[in-house]
């Protein structure tokens, strides 16, 4: 039984949720350029309100993609991948079904969809 299947469809509806925002991308982004975890720059790198930034690192964080470490005074940011994998299953095993399917029941022809 592979990755996938041990994750409920919920389960990865929650994680690509998570993700779905522009600027939880971008933290995401900022957070794998650095070598390191890191904390207030954040807000100032993003440029949003620290409110704003806040909610979209809680909503990060709830889905165990970004763990928080309090290191005083302030709170320390670290990506946590392998939360991302079975999302990454899931995209790997559509991108491989669409390379290796030649039989597709329906085709694009002048903006329109025909079904064979």
């Amino acid at each position: 039984m592979n990755k996938l299947n041990s994750v409920s469809n919920d389960q990865l509806a929650a994680i690509a949720k998570a993700i779905a925002h522009p600027a939880r991308i971008q933290i995401i982004r900022l957070l794998l350029s650095k070598p390191s975890c890191i904390g207030g720059e954040i807000t100032s790198e993003v440029g949003l309100a620290q409110s704003t930034v806040s909610e979209h690192l809680r909503i990060l964080k709830t889905a165990e993609i970004v763990t928080g470490e309090i290191e005083h005074p302030r709170v320390c940011y670290s990506l946590n991948p392998e939360q991302l994998l079975p999302l990454l299953d899931l995209l790997q095993q559509i991108a491989s079904s669409q390379v290796t399917n030649d039989e597709t029941c329906c085709v694009s022809a002048n903006d329109t969809l025909m079904c064979k």
